[in-house]
């Protein structure tokens, strides 16, 4: 593992770009990148040594490797699955500047930030709830209240299976006189359970005009600290933050978080031949790991927003 190399990036390159600097964004991930990089170890050590859940470690550890940042080799000979994790990059560099005329042909045309509260539909199994940045809305566990006018404030919402569905407007961007390149979602999510877990798994699914287009496999329900915009009154011994993910529809296929989900495409999914885009977020009962749940608003959470979404395109020329 001596022979380690640059990783260059350019910002036009949205789904490499991206990938690494969520594998960089994660501090948990930094002491793993510091720890072996003074020496390999595998991966069974570095989770004691780091003090993190096993099954935590090994999805840091997949998400590392996905990013090129790491190489995980099995060691021949070993009981069990033991892997010896080393570095395999010395720098990584992003360069701007040059990027930017590329990105001047397809820029960003549209952005509407989705409070969480606004759903148009749901489907809610206990435990559930939701709160406003100045106090719960709803009774624990009482999915009916789903339904009350004030779930508008909410700025955190939790649930174990069903879902919630969003309605965005096309009206804005679905001109002829304009060619859609991506649209994407961003939202700050993680799995729900009784206060925070953080080796507690979920699978979230996303659908678009009633397609599902791919799963966010949440490795946990996150606390331990305030999430950055949490208010005062909500307890410690609860959820705090998410992790921020993002789903990339192109005419070329669907990815979330950079990494390929589906063959929908903005074709297939007939996004802009309505006048809305249904986006709908669940767990399902037979999922893998039916591990529900947290939604954050922009007064929850790490990320001052909602569910974002941005529509990227150019105007055609005649």
């Amino acid at each position: 593992m001596a022979n380690k190399s640059l990783i260059e990036l350019e910002i036009s390159n949205i789904d490499k770009t991206a990938l690494i600097c969520k594998a960089l964004s994660s501090e948990s991930r930094l002491r793993i990148l510091n720890r072996i990089v003074q020496k390999p170890a595998i991966i069974t050590e570095l989770a004691t040594t780091l003090d993190i859940p096993l099954s935590t470690m090994t999805m840091h550890i997949k998400l590392l490797e996905q990013a090129n940042l790491i190489k995980v080799t099995p060691l021949p000979g070993s009981r069990g699955a033991q892997k010896m994790c080393g570095p395999v990059v010395d720098q990584v560099k992003i360069d701007i500047i040059h990027s930017l005329p590329k990105l001047n042909s397809s820029s960003l045309i549209y952005q509407k930030d989705m409070p969480i509260g606004n759903y148009f539909d749901y489907q809610v199994t206990a435990p559930c709830g939701m709160a406003s940045e100045k106090k719960n809305i709803s009774k624990d566990d009482s999915p009916e209240e789903f339904s009350l006018p004030e779930r508008m404030n909410a700025q955190i919402i939790w649930m174990t299976t069903g879902f919630l569905e969003y309605r965005f407007p096309t009206t804005s961007f679905s001109s002829s006189e304009i060619q859609i390149d991506r649209i994407e979602f961003l939202l700050e999510i993680c799995s729900e359970t009784f206060g925070y877990n953080e080796d507690w798994r979920s699978d979230v699914s996303f659908w678009l005009n009633g397609h599902e287009v791919g799963i966010i496999e949440c490795p946990g329900d996150h606390g331990g600290r305030n999430g950055k915009h949490n208010p005062s009154w909500w307890p410690e011994y609860a959820t705090q933050f998410g992790d921020l993910h993002h789903i990339t529809i192109t005419q070329a296929g669907c990815n979330i978080d950079a990494q390929p989900a589906s063959n929908h495409t903005i074709s297939s999914l007939r996004l802009f031949e309505e006048n809305e885009i249904r986006l709908r977020i669940g767990v399902k009962p037979e999922a893998r790991y039916a591990g529900g749940f947290n939604l954050f608003g922009n007064q929850f959470g790490d990320y001052a927003h909602g569910i974002l979404m941005q529509v990227y395109g150019s105007h055609n020329k005649g």
